[in-house]
């Protein structure tokens, strides 16, 4: 307990601002702007606490309003999903933080120091000596009626006790409706009308049913603490020769890091060794192990499965895969979906209108209609016990964590719940081409002569020309000369002519290197006009080489599709989702590209023409657009949901809501069906939640049912509804 011991040093950070979820620019109604109080404030330090005891969402607001209450606080969360309490205020106030979540009866500790280890015998004590006082209750009650009513009585008062008082807790820090208050309540009130064994079964079945919420969250919170062990406590870094074990905190990019076979990789790596394998399961679900080549990336947490490895450190503590994994479920409560809101919104005051309904019904029918006081009172007590918003509370944001937690782990990172909700409508897809149904790797595919010179003699001139540049044109022009081992000849006076293309000096000749469409009139002779559109009618991209004004011939190149761009696109249409190809390259090119892959396009686009046809589009249906470049970030940011891969700048992923970041375009059908699915999960959750309760709610008002059976349609609808949203994990 922190009253026992020196209180820890907590986090304690200056405030950045976070994004505040807005509005993507859409046209249509699919696209929910956070309110303002969904935002964090820019200013106040801010201080981080993990919470032990938690066992429910609803358990999570008990400790914000606890905490809501001191003076000089900005912003209260807790993300139920880490256990982690965050605490932006204009003052230190750790001391009145620790105090009034005590006070609530929570335990706080530092995000580095370990959980308090409980055995399993002491945790369930307090069940197993209820359920022995109930067995001896029911046997005294068998053969000795006042004995055992008497037992039972006792036996309430005993499982009453530490219910009791933290309802007490709970009303002192601001939470009135609490579980807690409402089963006390109840519990003393069926003392009082005489139900004395039901108001001991009440409690023993509110006690397992605790039990079962408590497991179900530990349950639900494994996956993150499975992503949280994957990272190694120390790394080997290896400086001037020496290896050192360093905490991860001290890992800089540009450290050499060292990782044994079997080893988990501490931080985002460049594989220095010139190939290995790494099981990365963990991270993509694949449990094949993949081969890394050198220079090639390899993500923390991943396994090097079969030799000593040596790689640089590429990202900054507390920024690997894995961290930004866990951020986004973190911050996944910063984003909460329109429905999670609503559904919040409505809880609050759904509590106080089924408490009113119970007062009503025990004070009504005995006053006007001249009904059993003990009658009414008992049906009163369990509406009370009934109206508990548990299972309602933790409805969405159960489904929505599984989701995000699931994709994932299949390599799609979501931006939170309302990217998950309008992930869910789309209906449409718009790609960019280049990087993202292609390779992003032009090869050089054909060379075409005028007889001057020979195939090779054309391209070690154009690679002397475009060395040095660092268009993947160019860089596919060197890399086939460097393939066939030509010797070039020494460029000089090497320029770029804008708008046309690019020149060099060669032997006193200067060579030109140019779009076909760029060149001077007389240059392209009817024949060559018609090779040259043949090239580019099949997609390919044409690059024409003039010496001293006089055409030498022309290379030809085209952009390779992704291997798996055809299957996603299939994928995509099975489940009722269009696709179109936004690209920059000329109609022909495109034509080409988008009649390999069955799909719609528009061609020769600027950035302002692709943000032109996806409010377009959006405003038709539901629109994602999918890209990695900055040219494709405000296109992104105009579709309703913007998608970025992995591999892309860091302004497309910053600006999308969500990411591939295994660049796996297959997993774009995975994520709209997991994003349809959890929002089948929400749907079903609230139907579990709201429709027992209305069952049991008029079976209780017309005396088919009592107090034993209400405590069930809460404790049991939240032990359905978490194991409901649990499936979305197993997801296939």
């Amino acid at each position: 307990m922190l009253s026992s011991q020196k209180p820890p040093q907590f986090a304690k950070a200056k405030l950045s601002p976070l994004p505040a979820q807005t509005s993507s620019c859409c046209n249509n109604d699919t696209c929910n702007a956070a309110p303002e109080a969904e935002t964090i404030p820019d200013t106040g330090e801010r201080y981080s606490w993990l919470v032990d005891g938690m066992d429910c969402a609803a358990c999570a607001r008990k400790v914000e309003n606890a905490v809501k209450q001191l003076v000089d606080v900005q912003r209260v969360q807790v993300l139920f999903a880490t256990q982690k309490l965050l605490v932006t205020a204009n003052s230190d106030i750790r001391p009145q933080v620790e105090k009034a979540v005590k006070a609530a009866g929570y335990n706080l500790r530092n995000s580095a120091a370990p959980a308090e280890k409980t055995s399993s015998w002491r945790e369930n004590l307090p069940l197993m000596l209820l359920i022995v006082m109930m067995a001896l209750s029911w046997t005294l009650e068998q053969f000795n009626h006042p004995f055992g009513k008497f037992a039972f009585i006792a036996t309430t008062l005993v499982g009453l006790w530490p219910i009791a008082r933290q309802a007490v807790r709970l009303i002192r820090s601001g939470n009135w409706f609490a579980i807690e208050t409402l089963m006390s309540v109840a519990a003393i009130g069926a003392l009082f009308i005489g139900a004395t064994a039901e108001a001991a079964m009440v409690l023993l079945l509110f006690l397992i049913g605790e039990r079962l919420e408590s497991y179900a969250a530990s349950r639900a919170r494994r996956g993150v603490s499975a992503l949280m062990a994957l990272k190694p406590e120390v790394a080997t870094r290896i400086r001037n020769g020496e290896r050192e074990a360093i905490a991860l905190a001290e890992l800089r990019p540009g450290d050499v890091i060292e990782v044994a076979a079997g080893g988990r990789l501490p931080a985002d790596g460049r594989l220095l060794t010139p190939f290995a394998s790494f099981d990365e399961s963990a991270l993509t679900g694949e449990s094949i192990p993949v081969e890394r080549q050198q220079d090639e990336k390899v993500p923390a947490g991943s396994t090097s499965v079969d030799r000593l490895v040596q790689l640089e450190v590429i990202s900054e503590p507390g920024d690997s895969a894995i961290d930004r994994i866990l951020r986004l479920i973190e911050e996944a409560d910063e984003r909460r979906a329109p429905i999670e809101r609503f559904i919040d919104r409505f809880s609050r005051i759904y509590t106080p209108i089924i408490m009113a309904i119970a007062l009503l019904a025990a004070v009504v029918p005995p006053l006007f209609f001249g009904q059993s006081w003990d009658e009414w009172i008992y049906k009163g007590l369990a509406l009370l016990l009934i109206g508990c918003p548990c299972a309602l509370v933790i409805s969405t944001p159960a489904a929505i964590t599984s989701g995000l937690a699931a994709a994932a782990r299949r390599g799609a990172l979501i931006k939170g719940g309302a990217a998950l909700e309008r992930l869910g409508k789309i209906q449409h897809i718009a790609f960019d081409k280049t990087g993202t149904l292609t390779a992003g790797k032009p090869q050089v595919t054909a060379i075409e002569m005028n007889g001057e010179i020979n195939e090779n003699e054309l391209l070690a001139l154009a690679a002397a020309v475009e060395l040095g540049s660092s268009h993947p044109l160019a860089q596919a022009i060197v890399r086939e000369a460097q393939n066939r081992g030509l010797a070039l000849p020494v460029p000089s006076a090497n320029r770029a002519l804008a708008g046309i293309g690019v020149e060099a000096t060669i032997n006193g000749e200067t060579v030109l290197l140019s779009a076909p469409g760029k060149l001077a009139e007389n240059i392209l002779d009817t024949s060559w006009q018609q090779r040259i559109t043949q090239l580019e009618a099949e997609g390919q991209t044409v690059i024409a080489v003039v010496r001293q004004n006089s055409l030498l011939g022309a290379i030809a190149l085209r952009d390779t599709l992704r291997s798996d761009a055809k299957q996603a696109v299939a994928d995509l249409r099975k489940i009722g989702v269009q696709s179109v190809m936004l690209t920059g390259d000329n109609p022909r090119a495109a034509a080409a590209i988008a009649g390999e892959l069955g799909m719609d396009y528009r061609a020769s686009l600027l950035p302002a023409d692709k943000v032109s046809v996806v409010n377009e589009l959006n405003s038709r249906s539901s629109l994602a657009m999918v890209g990695d470049g900055i040219n494709d970030a405000p296109a992104m940011k105009a579709a309703t949901i913007g998608i970025a891969m992995g591999s892309g700048t860091d302004v497309a992923l910053e600006t999308a809501d969500a990411a591939l970041t295994h660049n796996r375009l297959t997993e774009l059908a995975s994520m709209i069906g997991l994003a349809r699915a959890t929002h089948n999960n929400i749907r079903q959750n609230i139907t579990i939640a709201l429709g027992l309760k209305g069952i049991f709610l008029v079976t209780t008002l017309l005396g088919l049912t009592g107090l034993w059976l209400a405590v069930l349609a809460d404790s049991g609808a939240t032990a359905l509804v978490t194991a409901n949203a649990l499936r979305l994990l197993r997801k296939k």
